[in-house]
């Protein structure tokens, strides 16, 4: 059942999982063509599994599902009927929520005393550039208007809620407009989120103010954190304060490790700047989730909670 906003951060801040993608591809897995991660729910949901369990063993309270890129349409492109594709969406949470059993517990005991028990569950919703597999997460501004993005996301958001994740990850929005069309499609559901956008330059992706985005979930009960994913750990740290002070809500952050993505050469470059040091000041400024993105790793996650809730003496 989905979790209340009462309930979230009772205990304090809680910690995210990392990058999913990044850790199948550590276990050896080829995440080329449009589906991604989503690829593994139709040919080894067990690797999904594993990649989970490594992130809630390493100390994350909450998984995010492998849904980020499931969609009626991607998975129809891949010759997977309408039925079985709603069952894959729900199975990307199902999946989750079986290694926040298997997984061990780590011995966690938040710096106010109290025991840190509970591991939930996020639906992960991409946005429709994701579907498109070209990069248009980075850019926004589709081409779409308000109704065909709202009728793009809801009936994916529908199968979700069906397997009764905890709350609904809004992530890696690019713009204020699919923003509006997502929390369009949430209402009614019964299952609340948080909304997240991916930054640059301290502006949306599609080049927003930080706090024209983050207003559209100011007054919203159903919306339990706003705040700001895959960018980088500067750029993050920027946005926290902002995204605090215009929605009101706690902060949600979780960025990317820093590095760049070569698309030409298909690699990776630079070195991490992710730092678990950082979730202090993130915490201080309003956070109350944090983890990691791409490239951010059950070792890293690990260390984010060693750092905000050490072993006990």
């Amino acid at each position: 059942m989905s979790i209340a906003a009462q309930d979230l951060f009772r205990d304090g801040p809680r910690i995210l999982d990392g990058g999913l993608a990044t850790e199948l591809e550590a276990r050896g897995g080829d995440l080329s063509g449009g589906l991604w991660s989503a690829r593994y729910l139709l040919e080894a949901p067990e690797k999904i599994v594993g990649a989970h369990e490594a992130f809630f063993a390493a100390g994350a309270d909450v998984a995010k599902s492998a849904g980020y890129q499931a969609s009626f349409e991607g998975f129809a492109a891949h010759g997977v009927g309408r039925e079985q594709a709603a069952e894959l969406m729900r199975r990307s949470v199902e999946l989750a929520g079986e290694a926040a059993h298997l997984a061990p517990v780590r011995d966690q005991v938040s710096k106010t005393g109290a025991h840190r028990t509970g591991r939930l569950v996020a639906a992960s919703v991409g946005p429709y550039g994701a579907m498109l597999a070209d990069g248009s997460e980075y850019r926004g501004r589709y081409g779409l208007g308000h109704r065909e993005l709202v009728a793009f996301h809801r009936p994916r958001m529908e199968a979700f809620a069906a397997a009764e994740p905890d709350l609904f990850a809004l992530e890696t929005v690019p713009d204020v407009d699919e923003a509006a069309a997502l929390l369009d499609a949430l209402d009614g559901l019964g299952v609340p989120a948080w909304l997240s956008y991916t930054i640059s330059g301290g502006r949306t992706r599609a080049g927003q103010p930080l706090a024209e985005a983050f207003a559209v979930a100011a007054g919203r009960d159903d919306v339990l954190a706003v705040g700001i994913n895959c960018c980088s750990p500067a750029d993050a740290t920027r946005a926290v304060p902002i995204a605090r002070e215009v929605s009101g809500k706690p902060v949600v952050v979780y960025p990317n490790s820093g590095e760049g993505w070569d698309a030409e050469h298909q690699l990776w470059t630079g070195r991490s700047g992710f730092d678990a040091a950082h979730v202090t000041g993130w915490i201080a400024d309003g956070a109350q989730l944090v983890g990691g993105c791409c490239r951010v790793t059950p070792a890293d996650i690990a260390e984010v909670a060693a750092h905000l809730h050490p072993r006990p003496q």
